[in-house]
């Protein structure tokens, strides 16, 4: 006590005197330490609509001359399963016409789409995440908020010949998971290297969005306005 004492005299002086001190000097604090941050609000698992059609088209009956190439109603995918029970593919209204516009406008160049996969019920999600390894995770849309797949929004495809139906090369295969799969690639050759770009174009210039890590994969640019869906095929 008599210390304590002897240090607040010592420091009366010094101020008097004008010497500025830290308000800490001599003394021991006894200020709380700050309250810990409150921890962000979980984001609620999304609830998926199961029941309607929900504005969703078929894109074959948009334009017949789309060609389909749909991998997850075959095995012929990294899960080696058939994961559809049909072979179709639907998006919504106005994401399906603007696929058929990008379709149109690489007619001039002998050039057409090829879907890999467009709208995907949330269950087929699921089964994707499950059957994906945990260092590859990033490469599929997490269950727990839905895919823009499954508001049928986004789209998995490639070009093709017209003339023929043959697939360009590009500098991966659909579902490769690994950096020849990214859109920012440059190890491909000059001519998977163009093609890619080819593919971008088109769609972007009719409203999509790509995805970075997945030259094929494109969103639609009003996905967010469209609930997550688990509507099977056979129900549309």
């Amino acid at each position: 006590m008599d210390d304590l004492l002897s240090a607040l005299h010592s420091r009366r002086t010094l101020v008097q005197a004008g010497v500025m001190l830290p308000l800490a000097v001599g003394l021991t604090s006894c200020a709380k330490d700050p309250p810990a941050p409150e921890k962000a609000p979980a984001v609620a698992d999304v609830v998926p609509v199961r029941g309607g059609t929900a504005g969703l088209v078929e894109l074959i009956a948009v334009d017949p001359s789309i060609q389909l190439d749909l991998r997850y109603a075959t095995t012929n995918n990294f899960t080696g399963r058939v994961l559809y029970k049909q072979a179709r593919a639907f998006m919504v209204e106005p994401a399906a016409k603007a696929v058929v516009r990008a379709h149109k406008a690489l007619a001039p160049q002998g050039l057409g789409l090829s879907i890999f996969d467009a709208y995907r019920p949330w269950a087929v999600t699921k089964q994707l995440w499950d059957a994906t390894e945990p260092a590859k995770l990033d490469y599929v849309a997490n269950p727990k908020r839905g895919s823009r797949h499954n508001r049928g929004c986004a789209i998995d495809l490639t070009l093709c010949r017209l003339s023929h139906g043959a697939q360009l090369p590009m500098p991966s295969g659909f579902d490769d998971f690994s950096e020849r799969a990214h859109r920012n690639y440059m190890g491909g050759t000059a001519e998977e290297t163009a093609n890619r770009a080819t593919l971008e174009k088109a769609m972007v210039d009719q409203g999509f969005i790509g995805m970075s890590n997945e030259w094929w994969h494109f969103d639609y640019k009003d996905w967010a306005q469209y609930p997550v869906l688990d509507i099977a095929f056979e129900e549309l």
